[in-house]
């Protein structure tokens, strides 16, 4: 059965060790399917309504993986690239969000510096042009990939983004030893909430001598200065929201490390932790009163990878997360959810796209070219995969 979920959350105290920020025991239960999610997006997209001072929604992707046969799809004739195709199902509702976050899975270093899939990546400026036009407000650039085409990258990302699209917020990456040290805070509807990406590495690349702000990292020599980042977000924002870059890749469940720093971001501050990395999809739950998203899984995604288990990388979810205020004013989550999603791939321009579960089926599945590389790939084993991670 396929279903959007809205989580109960059961026995959940208030915190007290933060800026008020906790979770709610409110929680509304929904049917998951697709007449479901279009009554959200229009709640989400509700300024009008009793609550939407003190209510904001948060929808977060996982991973924009950009493989090969992505930019190939995306590729025009005059050599420029339209990844809108890879948005068409799903921009609706992701612009409807108060507040639209994605994990940029590759570092948009442009096409002076060669586009490129696995195992060094780099995108075009296009792909922020197409990130903005869905509907994302906050871009996470504190990745694995982040040092793919080195010091250039990180400065051409930024440049870009900056010269393109200063409306949005860049988070991970940064151009200097202060803009490190910023935290950086978005507003909607009268709450404040404070940002944090970091990752677990740059697949052994180092950071540029005279750069080495350029990633937050996540590593425990930097615990120390990210105890700090989340002590300071907890006195500048109503809620701290930290999204790491974690956990070990195709493995549906969390791992040790993985719970060890969630208890960590929980214990100093942190009101809601969303993992990416891994690529495939990992469990939700409480972590004291802290929740936690383990991992997104891909957004997009195209490998070359063949066999068992490669069907398991084609499904993700959008993480949906209600705040509000209580009784006494402070930010808590009233629900959250998620959405399942799941890329759709075949030759050609424009191949490339993806589609909420609940609008898939087993007709569009059999044609999904995935199949030719892990044959287990249908419809029923996305459904079964998402209920076996999220509700169990």
């Amino acid at each position: 059965m396929i279903r959007k979920v809205s989580i109960p959350l059961i026995l959940m105290a208030f915190m007290t060790g933060c800026a008020g920020s906790s979770v709610s025991d409110k929680t509304a239960d929904s049917t998951y399917n697709s007449e479901t999610r279009d009554d959200n997006v229009d709640d989400i997209g509700a300024e009008e309504n009793d609550a939407s001072q003190d209510e904001v929604t948060i929808i977060m992707a996982g991973d924009i993986l950009l493989h090969d046969p992505v930019n190939a799809a995306a590729k025009r004739e005059d050599g420029t690239y339209d990844y809108s195709a890879v948005f068409a199902n799903t921009a609706e509702y992701i612009s409807a969000a108060d507040i639209a976050i994605v994990n940029q899975e590759v570092i948009i270093g442009g096409e002076e510096l060669g586009v490129s899939g696995y195992p060094n990546f780099n995108a075009p400026e296009d792909v922020q042009t197409a990130l903005c036009d869905a509907g994302f407000d906050v871009v996470l650039h504190a990745t694995n990939h982040a040092l793919d085409r080195g010091k250039q990258g990180i400065l051409n990302c930024l440049d870009s983004w900056e010269e393109n699209h200063p409306e949005i917020e860049v988070i991970g990456i940064n151009e200097s030893s202060e803009e490190q040290d910023e935290i950086p805070l978005v507003e909607s509807n009268g709450i404040t909430f404070a940002i944090l990406n970091y990752t677990y590495g740059t697949n052994g690349i180092a950071l540029p001598d005279d750069m080495p702000y350029a990633v937050n990292l996540m590593d425990e020599a930097h615990k120390e200065e990210i105890k700090e980042d989340l002590i300071k977000a907890d006195e500048l924002a109503d809620f701290v929201i930290v999204c790491p870059h974690w956990g070990t890749e195709y493995v549906l469940e969390q791992t040790t490390e993985q719970e060890q720093w969630a208890s960590f971001f929980a214990e100093n501050g942190a009101d809601l932790i969303i993992g990416t990395h891994p690529h495939v999809i990992e469990p939700i739950e409480m972590v004291g009163d802290t929740l936690c998203y383990y991992s997104l899984g891909n957004f997009v995604n195209w490998t070359s990878g063949e066999g068992e288990g490669v069907a398991n990388r084609m499904v993700g979810a959008l993480a949906e997360i209600t705040v509000t205020r209580d009784e006494a004013g402070e930010a808590v989550i009233k629900e959250y959810s998620y959405e399942p999603v799941v890329t759709h791939v075949t030759e050609g321009t424009d191949g490339v796209t993806v589609y909420f579960l609940s609008d898939y089926n087993e007709e569009l599945s059999l044609s999904n070219e995935i199949r030719k590389q892990d044959s287990n790939f249908d419809y029923d084993y996305c459904v079964n995969l998402c209920d076996r991670v999220f509700e169990e």
